[in-house]
């Protein structure tokens, strides 16, 4: 169950998508003050109608929120919900001064966003964060939640001192929520499972039940070899984890770059792929499954 709010905070929220259009009406819901910040036609619509969310797990409800096209004054809390193709232009809705005095968590994919945002904000202003939930907009301020579980993890080598009071908004909004120390190992446990996830569902436009059935040879391949890239990386070991994450996650769940490649947008083959073969050529690893997918997709 949330927490009960005892300081209602003021919350950003960039990209009001599946992730952030979640994050932003849990946290309204649970009293805090959200201002989203969106293209003009998504501001209109959240003006107008709020946003709704159709969840299982968390329930269904509708909330008003402000929205609007920037940031007009200082927040405890900016979510960062953007795609990582999208970033460098919806960075521009943020004046850094009005985040310097609180918190920056990014929800985005990959491990390379964090310098790109610590070298347009105060670095101890900016955490790391990592979301696993199954979370999608089918319109303007419509999010439907799918997945059994909601789970926020923060870390951060430069902001260590603020990620208490940014994790009680997430607990208190009904995310279940973990402060841990070692910022680097937390997002290479998370792309251990996406880069396979993405890839695959992606390559071969079907749910991750087939994926672990039909293609699980190919699976097990690049589970394997991501995780090598994880350890060199001084992230962990994650080839039994994902696996068995991947044997319990709900056969019908697809990955949001599956989705953008059905409908036409961007993929963010850079942000998963990409900085799976970098960091692979940094270490000197061979990469050969993730490189063959990842040449396909492009």
């Amino acid at each position: 169950m949330p927490e009960q709010t005892t300081t209602p905070r003021t919350v950003a929220v960039l990209g009001p998508g599946g992730i952030g259009g979640l994050v932003g009406a849990l946290a309204a819901r649970a009293g805090h003050r959200v201002v989203v910040l969106a293209r003009p036609s998504t501001v209109d619509a959240l003006r107008s109608d709020g946003i709704s969310v159709s969840s299982a797990l968390l329930g269904d409800f509708t909330v008003p929120v402000e929205a609007d096209t920037e940031l007009r004054e200082p927040v405890d809390l900016c979510v960062v919900a953007v795609k990582q193709t999208a970033m460098p232009d919806a960075l521009d809705r943020v004046p850094p001064e009005l985040v310097a005095g609180g918190l920056v968590v990014p929800f985005l994919n990959g491990v390379d966003h964090l310098a790109v945002l610590r070298e347009r904000f105060a670095p101890e202003a900016v955490a790391a964060g990592v979301i696993r939930v199954e979370s999608t907009r089918t319109a303007p301020g419509r999010i439907v939640h799918g997945s059994p579980f909601a789970d926020v993890d923060l870390a951060s080598t430069t902001a260590a001192d603020r990620l208490e009071p940014a994790a009680r908004v997430f607990r208190e909004a009904g995310l279940t929520t973990r402060v841990l120390d070692d910022e680097v190992a937390m997002l290479w446990a998370k792309l251990a499972f996406l880069a396979p996830f993405a890839l695959l569902t992606t390559r071969y436009a079907v749910p991750v039940g087939d994926v672990r059935t039909t293609h699980r040879d190919e699976l097990v391949e690049l589970v394997t070899e991501v995780a090598a890239v994880s350890r060199a990386s001084g992230g962990p070991d994650t080839t039994e984890s994902a696996l068995r994450f991947f044997d319990s996650f709900p056969p019908e769940a697809r990955s949001s770059m599956q989705r953008d490649a059905e409908a036409g947008r961007p993929l963010e083959l850079d942000a998963i792929g990409g900085a799976v073969l970098r960091a692979a050529d940094r270490h000197g690893l061979p990469a050969p499954a993730t490189r063959r997918l990842v040449d396909h997709l492009r």
